[in-house]
């Protein structure tokens, strides 16, 4: 990427050797993401300087090593979204998604819309190859579990969703979708909402309870028929796990207005625009609201396990595309004219 907006250009870069603790990967695939977006059109900045390489949903093969690295020689693995250094206080203390010495590929370092990346190589998620095979997903399939999957995943431990419990998710696009299934698999009850009718539809085989269009039924009427759900159902009337993921003003609005009594608001979904809401409601039923940036590598292997296992279906929600045709993806996913999650095939 250069200036923000203006068309991604193809350069020929020698695949950069790793220094200590570092990893090359050859990219098998590499997703594009909202926040990719958000860089290219809307003027989200970078921490490295332009010229940059995006893309921070990367699968692919190690094929270099730096010092203290040799192990992970050729294996397949998934880069993290977020690279914790691993050493400061922070990632000691656990909270390595606000290390500040971090590197998130396509913003600190450069990203994986290349043939090859150089990153460090804390945090890998190595993939067996022969669980991934027997799960029917190649190695680029599974590039998305570094964003799409496991900000989700870490959404839902830190909401501590628990059997029995009633979560919603508000807005099942490429990360919505995840979170839905995610919830699902703990053993909740699951509502999604959205704009967009066959989407929905489609969330019936894949964990949600109960679809409703964000379009048809809001504000006080929207709670209500969630109340009415809670009800007929056996479900909490209080306490819910909200999850919003559509990273929009409108849905930020909606998930906002859903909270009841000791309700948990996670916020999934990333937009520059303001939204304007009442704060007082979470003082007023002691709930709480809470952002995740990424997840933590150690939580990777369990979402990798939830794909391997088919607890999770990954296949019907992404779609495959050339690495050269990435301008007219971009353009496309930016139109919303995009139904799957986007994953770019280097050349080989």
């Amino acid at each position: 990427m250069n200036a923000p907006g203006e068309a991604l250009v193809k350069s020929e870069l020698e695949p950069f050797s790793p220094g200590p603790g570092e990893v090359t990967v050859k990219v098998a695939g590499c997703g594009v993401c909202h926040t990719d977006l958000g860089y290219f059109y809307d003027g989200v900045r970078t921490t490295h300087p332009l010229p940059l390489v995006l893309g921070h949903e990367i699968s692919g093969y190690v094929t270099a090593t730096g010092e203290g690295s040799a192990s992970w020689q050729d294996k397949a693995v998934v880069i993290p979204a977020v690279i914790p250094c691993g050493n400061c206080d922070l990632c000691r203390r656990g909270r390595q998604t606000i290390c500040r010495n971090q590197k998130m590929p396509g913003n600190d370092i450069h990203g994986g819309f290349a043939t090859h990346v150089t990153v460090p190589a804390n945090g890998l998620c190595e993939v067996n190859e022969q669980r991934l095979s027997a799960a029917g997903l190649d190695l680029a399939d599974v590039s998305v579990l570094a964003d799409a999957v496991t900000t989700p995943y870490l959404a839902a431990l830190q909401a501590e969703v628990q059997p029995g419990d009633l979560a919603i998710v508000v807005g099942v696009g490429g990360i919505g979708v995840y979170a839905v299934q995610i919830a699902y698999a703990m053993g909740a009850s699951v509502i999604a909402i959205d704009i967009d009718p066959a989407k929905l539809v489609q969330l019936h085989d894949y964990g949600a309870k109960l679809t409703i269009n964000g379009n048809e039924i809001q504000g006080r009427e929207l709670k209500k028929a969630v109340q009415e759900f809670a009800k007929d159902n056996n479900l909490p009337p209080n306490e819910w796990k909200i999850f919003e993921c559509s990273g929009t003003p409108a849905g930020q609005q909606t998930a906002y207005g859903l909270l009841t009594f000791g309700a948990t608001l996670a916020v999934v979904g990333f937009t520059m625009d303001k939204v304007e809401i009442r704060l007082s409601n979470l003082m007023a039923f002691h709930a709480r609201a809470l952002g995740n940036w990424g997840c933590p590598p150690q939580y990777y292997p369990q979402a990798l396990d939830l794909a391997l296992d088919g607890k999770i279906s990954m296949k019907p929600f992404i779609e495959t595309h050339p690495l050269a045709e990435i301008n007219a993806v971009f353009e496309a996913a930016h139109a919303h004219k995009l139904t799957k999650r986007a994953i770019m095939i280097p050349e080989s």
